[in-house]
């Protein structure tokens, strides 16, 4: 049973299957004008599109739009196609859908990326693309930098500097019935069972304070205004207020120990 993989509303398991004479008869026929020839020719290299937009993973908000700017390059593909050539129609596809898809992400980067380091970081996926064909693992960044003979510091800033922001509402995993998102999968470092601890203390503190020295940290510590600043509001010294604040800060401080 073939795997079904729905994308811009195509289910590629109904997609139909062409075999090489096919292939090269359908061909002759759409060089001769024949549009339902290259209708159907479009159709049944579609997959050829889509195993293209899986190789630009982690871009799962454009998948979409990738499929439809790769289908562009297909066409472009099969009208500039010379079967004198000798070579098959996915060999000679294929780069074509890329450059299509790396043009449309290149002009539709909210971050505007210098054409130097996009074309660092697009070498360094083509070596990438290479390397995968002879090794039995992912090519690492150090991998990379050996085939390109590039700086390994400067590759990784250029992937990066190309690579889309992901939500943190984005699916990692589904069973069926329960979805988590990376949000689920990202540790709370701030809310913690100490930190919680401390802010209830905290709280506590500042309620055991006299509603004189409460004014004080707020206009000190929570506005940002000057011991002079605090003490011209209030109407006190700015020995008072100095005064004030440290018995304040020696409260909190004692609920904390």
């Amino acid at each position: 049973m073939s795997s079904k993989v729905c994308i811009c509303g195509v289910d590629t398991s109904l997609l139909p299957k062409l075999k090489n004479s096919d292939m090269v008869e359908l061909m002759e026929r759409i060089k001769k004008g024949d549009r339902k020839a290259r209708d159907y020719f479009v159709v049944a290299n579609l997959r050829l599109v889509l195993s293209v937009v899986h190789r630009f993973g982690g871009r799962g908000d454009k998948a979409d739009d990738m499929f439809q700017v790769g289908c562009v390059g297909l066409m472009k593909a099969i009208d500039n196609f010379d079967e004198k050539l000798n070579v098959k129609f996915s060999t000679y596809a294929v780069p074509m859908i890329i450059g299509e898809i790396r043009r449309y992400l290149r002009d539709n980067n909210s971050v505007r990326v210098s054409r130097s380091l996009r074309d660092v970081a697009y070498k360094a996926l083509q070596a990438k693309e290479e390397l995968a064909k002879t090794m039995t693992s992912e090519p690492s960044i150090d991998d990379i930098a050996r085939f390109t003979q590039l700086p390994a510091k400067t590759i990784t800033f250029a992937l990066d500097a190309i690579s889309d922001t992901v939500s943190l509402s984005e699916p990692v995993y589904n069973d069926g019935t329960d979805t988590i998102q990376l949000l689920d999968q990202i540790a709370d470092t701030k809310h913690t069972d100490e930190s919680m601890h401390e802010n209830i203390s905290i709280k506590d503190a500042i309620k055991s304070l006299s509603s004189r020295e409460r004014e004080i940290l707020l206009m000190r510590y929570y506005v940002g205004k000057t011991q002079t600043e605090v003490s011209q509001e209030i109407g006190i010294s700015q020995a008072q207020v100095s005064r004030l604040e440290k018995n304040a800060l020696k409260v909190v401080k004692d609920f904390l120990v």
